[in-house]
């Protein structure tokens, strides 16, 4: 209730004990959800569930008063267990109401036929909490029990019927789940909506990918029945095309252009509440530079392989403020924008006749690599592929494959064309590796960056800032001196506060600074532990503040954003003050900026 919309409904999947009770629990198996096999190490059992064999421990073999001691824990285990030594107890569906006050309840009936084993009536329950708690929304995916309490409950209590898998069987009609689609008329005669898997309505490739949109929502209403959408989870895999955004996948169920769902049904309420509240209906013009800056990592490298060209105009078509070129050189000396000096990193050259000459460079890195200036210009355009980044590929979470290896590879000199003619406030350059370069190659990167701008116009132009980035202040030195551009300090360690002697040093080369995301807020397993005073201290001294590198993806945010790129952009920006965020997507930052509930405090 604290992190979602006030009219969120309350969910419950109840579950009978054997004196009677209705609990609520997220799974039949309650050693799946609780640490009852702690106390009852014996009573594991097994039944038929819907006519397969289950084995488990179940609440019919216990009463309430048994159950009293028994605690919640995480059902799913990619999730947080810390939460299990709190000790949460079961709740009856009366403690619900009486301990949350929700604006709604929904009770979801899930085997009936189950509990009619051991003489136990769901519809007899229902009957009698009905009479003692408000009950909003019944649902069951079994026709018989809806029709049993059809005209027996509150004429506002609304019955939904819940479609489980298309071929799996109902078990009263005998009909599959997508037979029974198709005679929604049916369903009208005791239900007021439906409940159905969101792969009914947008339904997906073997590869991930969103097919086009199913014409159920407009049957549903054309039937009459409202229609809801199920199994909507934050940290699960979201097809591709959501750039793992799950606001931008609430957004297509209810703000396309073509129709909206009646409701979602989520284990993440804040993100259909955000959705529905504060960004649906969005004005799209992307005209906007003020703050947050929107800086591209890479371009919106999160979509496609980064500094290629696809990455760049989908950095632009998605509202970035500021596309950014990390440079690096080629062995015959042409500056590139390539997100590693290393080709290992973000090209196929590992695959290519160039992988025998990987070799470790120590002031580099100690890693094997293939570098930029092992190669000329040629050898790598004609050569080799990008390749996306997939920074959380230990988690089998990558990048949009089809496009895995798309994309042009781009010059200094093309990325200055490029952009020029953009609809963006700015461009950042990234030089690193100067010293190094002026050491063994006899490269001034230094003055190759101020030439290639000076042959572009940039120096000559207003329409467009540059700022160039460095972790080595030397290198921002030597530009304060030759030039006029903004010049950002970029931090590659955490640090949690700059005394003042640092920022007076930072003041006479920076304009501003990047930080990394952890400096801003701490991270102690997985978890936020407090927010640092670096942020205020920076833009006290009068230096801007940028923070990177923001990613989608749920394993990329404590757990305290509720695995929600949005809400995590919501506390660097309103609760931090950061005054531009680096990031591989854009789209979602951008979006965040044109939110309909922007200044109107808490």
């Amino acid at each position: 209730m604290i992190a979602s919309s006030p009219d969120t409904i309350l969910y419950c999947d109840v579950r009978l004990t054997k004196d009677g009770l209705g609990v609520c629990l997220p799974d039949i198996k309650m050693d799946n959800c609780t640490n009852i096999p702690d106390f009852y190490p014996k009573g594991k059992k097994s039944y038929l569930v819907n006519g397969v064999s289950t084995t488990g421990w179940f609440s019919v073999d216990y009463n309430g008063t048994e159950l009293s001691q028994v605690s919640l824990k995480q059902s799913i285990f990619s999730r947080t267990p810390r939460f299990d030594p709190s000790f949460f107890p079961l709740l009856a569906v009366e403690d619900v109401a009486s301990k949350f006050k929700p604006p709604g309840m929904w009770l979801n009936i899930q085997h009936d036929g189950f509990y009619s084993q051991f003489n136990m009536s769901m519809r007899k329950y229902i009957l009698s909490v009905s009479r003692r708690v408000i009950v909003d929304y019944i649902s069951s995916p079994e026709a018989s029990f809806l029709t049993s309490i059809s005209g027996r409950v509150s004429n506002n209590t609304k019955l939904v019927f819940r479609f489980l898998d298309e071929a799996t069987l109902e078990p009263s009609t005998k009909e599959t789940y997508g037979s029974m689609l198709k005679n929604l008329t049916f369903i009208k005669t005791f239900a007021s909506g439906i409940l159905v898997p969101k792969k009914y309505i947008w339904p997906v490739s073997p590869d991930n990918y969103l097919q086009p949109y199913t014409s159920i929502v407009d049957d549903a209403h054309k039937a009459g029945l409202e229609i809801y959408a199920a199994d909507f989870a934050n940290d699960f895999a979201l097809s591709y095309n959501h750039s793992y955004d799950p606001l931008a996948e609430s957004l297509s169920f209810i703000d396309n252009g073509a129709f909206s769902v009646d409701g979602i049904l989520t284990d993440f309420p804040v993100t259909p509440s955000e959705a529905i509240g504060c960004f649906a209906n969005l004005n799209k013009s992307n005209t906007d530079h003020g703050k947050p800056l929107i800086i591209s990592h890479n371009g919106a490298s999160g979509d496609y392989p980064g500094c290629t060209d696809l990455a760049y105009q989908k950095a632009v078509d998605d509202g970035a403020d500021v596309i950014d070129c990390p440079v690096q050189v080629t062995k015959d000396g042409i500056p590139v924008c390539m997100g590693s000096i290393n080709l290992m990193d973000s090209t196929t050259v590992a695959k290519s006749p160039f992988a025998s000459q990987a070799a470790v460079m120590k002031d580099i890195e100690s890693v094997l690599g293939v570098f930029t200036f092992n190669l000329t210009w040629d050898d790598i355009v004609k050569n080799l592929k990008p390749k996306i980044s997939t920074p959380l590929s230990t988690f089998s979470l990558d990048r949009n494959p089809r496009y895995r290896n798309a994309g042009n590879f781009m010059r200094l000199s093309d990325f200055l064309d490029f952009s020029k003619d953009k609809d963006l406030s700015g461009i950042m350059i990234s030089i690193e590796h100067a010293a190094f370069l002026a050491e063994e190659l006899g490269f001034d990167m230094v003055d190759a960056v101020i030439k290639a701008l000076d042959d572009s116009g940039y120096n000559k132009q207003t329409a467009q800032k540059v700022m160039i980035q460095s972790t080595n202040s030397s290198v921002l030195v030597k530009l304060k001196q030759q030039t006029k551009y903004d010049l950002v300090y970029m931090i590659n360690e955490d640090v949690s506060d700059a005394g003042p002697s640092s920022l007076a040093g930072i003041k006479k080369f920076a304009d501003a600074v990047s930080v990394e995301t952890s400096s801003v807020f701490p991270e102690n397993r997985h978890f936020t532990s407090h927010q640092t005073d670096l942020v205020e201290s920076l833009q006290t001294a009068g230096l801007s503040v940028y923070a990177y590198t923001l990613m989608n993806e749920f394993v990329a945010q404590p757990y305290d954003f509720f695995s929600d790129a949005t809400a995590e952009i919501i506390a660097y920006v309103q609760g931090a003050g950061v005054d531009g965020l680096i990031t591989d997507f854009p789209a979602t930052a951008r979006r965040y900026k044109s939110n309909t509930c922007m200044n109107m405090g808490n």
